[in-house]
């Protein structure tokens, strides 16, 4: 039995069959919750952001052709 103890495949299988339970468990709570949503929360508000900061970009370079062509043209 001690040297079944000692293989690092079956250590491995019980402590990965530990983490499973207690992951459940935690996946199942309030917290993990909480953190979920928040997490999801702020993955949307950067897409956001950056969503916002890219229109901010592509208009200032719209602006910049159409000044660089009004150039051009009255040249």
């Amino acid at each position: 039995m001690k040297d079944i103890l000692k293989s690092k495949t079956v250590l491995s299988f019980i402590g990965g069959m530990a983490m499973a339970i207690v992951g459940s468990k935690f996946a199942k709570s309030e917290q993990a919750r909480k953190i979920a949503v928040n997490s999801l929360a702020a993955g949307m508000k950067l897409k956001d952001d950056t969503l916002a900061t890219y229109e901010t970009i592509k208009e200032d370079a719209k602006d910049i052709v159409y000044e660089a062509r009004n150039k051009k043209a009255g040249e």
